[in-house]
């Protein structure tokens, strides 16, 4: 197992856009919680260390991609088949897979959090920085990559995956804007997973979703992208 992980990183570490996707998730991340910690007075949102994390919304696109590269690629190259023709344990490359991306986007998720909360500090200097938000959207990053993952994985091409990834990532909430039923709008938000995963940043009372319950929502649709896509990758060719 150590020499699937190792042969992995190999692979994520000398992909000639990997190092551009984790710069743009420090950068997209840090770049658009600075723009939306600019706003004073009025319009401003009530909870601000949720404001001075606005950027992981744009944030989580780009791990999405980096998470649906990380097999998709080689969907697309053929490569797959070398891989598993090589290291022919199936369930062992995708276990090592999401065990290195998450991994790199962790590394990539902490300064770039890191950056939007102490680019917010300055910006909006009456607001106590809070802990729980801040590693919660660490993981929230983390588990989208993951997701991201499983779906590619499950259909086999990067294009499609990136597609049905963004989708649900931001459709949802463009649905809940017009949804005029309460009750179908709380239930909705309790179920998409980045409505309930960004619960995490609040840090006023969310009568509909809790922080940590909402992250939870969130791993179980990582863990059932992740599942299926392992069960597909198990029973079928390259």
């Amino acid at each position: 197992m150590i020499d699937i992980v190792r042969a992995e990183w190999t692979k994520l570490r000398t992909s000639p856009g990997t190092l551009a996707l984790l710069v743009g998730v420090i950068v997209a991340t840090v770049g658009v919680s600075a723009a939306a910690s600019a706003c004073s007075g009025t319009g401003c949102d009530a909870d601000l260390p949720k404001l001075g994390l606005t950027g992981v919304q744009l944030g989580q696109a780009v791990v999405a991609i980096l998470g649906v590269l990380v097999i998709g690629h080689e969907y697309g190259t053929g490569m797959v088949r070398v891989t598993l023709t090589a290291m022919p344990r199936r369930l062992h490359v995708l276990a090592a897979k999401a065990a290195v991306l998450a991994a790199v986007v962790a590394v990539a998720a902490v300064p770039a959090v890191a950056g939007a909360v102490a680019v917010s500090q300055l910006m909006l200097p009456d607001h106590n920085v809070v802990l729980r938000p801040a590693v919660g959207s660490v993981l929230y990053l983390v588990l989208v990559a993951l997701l991201a993952l499983g779906t590619a994985t499950a259909f086999r091409s990067a294009a499609a995956a990136i597609g049905t990834i963004l989708a649900v990532l931001y459709a949802l909430p463009i649905v809940l804007a017009v949804v005029t039923d309460e009750e179908w709008r709380d239930r909705l938000r309790r179920m998409g997973p980045s409505t309930a995963g960004l619960a995490v940043q609040a840090t006023t009372a969310d009568a509909v979703t809790g922080p940590w319950k909402g992250l939870g929502v969130l791993a179980l649709w990582a863990l059932g992208a992740l599942l299926v896509g392992a069960v597909l990758l198990h029973r079928r060719d390259a």
